[in-house]
């Protein structure tokens, strides 16, 4: 490994494993813009297991040397590389990662971080023990309206929150290059589910910063519109409870139109977002002995913010993103935050499809995982459920996902 990450006299040096539609029109574009007025990163080849994707990368970028797989891949590079950034399939996010780390390498992986729970952890864990930073790509956080969210939250606007409800709309799921296999998200071996797996995680996220905590208990129904043709779910309704509120999270890949709607409710007042509108409505208080007789107004702030909800690739966003990632990996924040969002993403996700697969039963987090510090490094441990538990039906359809062969294209 070159010596930039620990020196920082250098731009960190990279490679990028799978050449599919949020690598292409993502990531690298993303990342020559950030070499090309930062200078403080680059990268330099590029993996794929598609002939066609491989020579659409050469043709490109004549600069990166490109790879048929990532085994290649870092056999060749790795000793002059600082990171790999993996846009592959889920179902292989985790090997590439061991494999990347075990290499001295720092890893960016797209969302979700794995597809099974004991994947997580080992990752984490593994991240920990090789010193080497494990950073999701949560891009979402980094949307120019969900920073004006934060930036209410941490001036009190509303005070605190107490329920959000997050509806996300597409009228499909995303698909995948052509060249590859376009419907690839709705086929449970390459993706590890649908849409709780894959738009999951950023309601997921969002709703563990908003509340500061992550949650107690999932409950979920999953609809599959189109059993014949997929084995994955297009629709979602899921509630989770925290320690201080409770989030409605609804999402849809049958909807009618592309839209995001977030509601965030609080003691003093609420936020709601419609794409790039967002109202805030503060709470003032008046003399009357109840709502109806003008106790409470409110005050009404309303703006737009240009967030590019339509531009699927959310190339604007990833700046900010690799922002933090040279930051965890200069501070040597191997395990971070975010890290530790994408487990409980992943411990989310299991206990919405458990919850789903056993008719609406509420699932207890406690049930599907442990968190503890010791010594300033976290340290995640699942717990054993029984074998009763409905916890372990969502896990035994992972496994199955996590098994498939190595598929390097999104």
């Amino acid at each position: 490994m070159s010596s930039a990450s620990s020196c920082g006299a250098a731009p960190l040096r990279g490679a990028m494993i799978g050449f599919g539609f949020i690598g292409a029109q993502g990531h690298l574009p993303a990342y020559f813009e950030r070499t090309r007025t930062r200078g403080d990163i680059h990268i330099e080849a590029v993996a794929d297991t598609c002939p066609a994707r491989r020579a659409l990368a050469r043709s490109l970028y004549p600069t990166l040397r490109v790879y048929d797989t990532y085994q290649a891949l870092l056999s060749a590079e790795a000793a002059q590389l600082d990171f790999v950034d993996i846009c592959t399939p889920p179902c292989d996010h985790a090997p590439i990662a061991h494999a990347a780390m075990a290499a001295g390498l720092h890893v960016l992986c797209e969302k979700p971080l794995t597809t099974t729970l004991c994947d997580a952890e080992q990752l984490l864990a593994r991240a920990s023990a090789a010193r080497r930073v494990l950073f999701p790509c949560h891009n979402y956080k980094h949307a120019p309206v969900i920073q004006a969210i934060r930036a209410c939250l941490d001036g009190e606007r509303i005070g605190a929150v107490s329920s959000v409800s997050l509806n996300t709309m597409r009228n499909t799921h995303a698909k995948g290059v052509t060249e590859w296999h376009t419907h690839w998200r709705r086929h449970q071996e390459y993706s590890g589910g649908g849409i709780v797996m894959d738009h999951g995680s950023h309601s997921f996220y969002l709703l563990f910063d908003w509340f500061g905590a992550y949650p107690e208990s999932v409950t979920a129904r999953t609809t599959n519109l189109a059993p014949d043709r997929y084995d994955t779910e297009d629709n979602a309704s899921i509630v989770l409870t925290f320690p201080s509120g409770f989030a409605t999270v609804q999402l849809s890949w049958t909807a009618g139109v592309r839209k995001v709607q977030y509601a965030l409710h609080g003691d003093a007042g609420a936020i709601t977002v419609d794409d790039d509108a967002l109202e805030l409505a503060v709470m003032r208080r008046h003399d009357g002995p109840d709502v109806a007789q003008g106790a409470v107004a409110w005050e009404i702030e309303r703006q737009s913010i240009a967030s590019h909800w339509g531009d699927a690739s959310h190339t604007a966003w990833f700046d900010a993103l690799l922002t933090r990632f040279i930051g965890a990996i200069a501070t040597d924040d191997y395990v971070g935050k975010d890290a530790i969002d994408a487990y409980h993403c992943i411990a989310t996700i299991s206990a919405a499809y458990a919850s789903a697969a056993n008719g609406c039963q509420e699932i207890a987090l406690c049930d599907v995982v442990g968190v503890r510090a010791r010594t300033g490094t976290t340290l995640l441990a699942q717990r054993h459920c029984g074998t009763e538990s409905p916890a372990v039906v969502a896990e035994s359809v992972f496994r199955a996902a996590a098994a498939s062969p190595a598929r390097n294209v999104v």
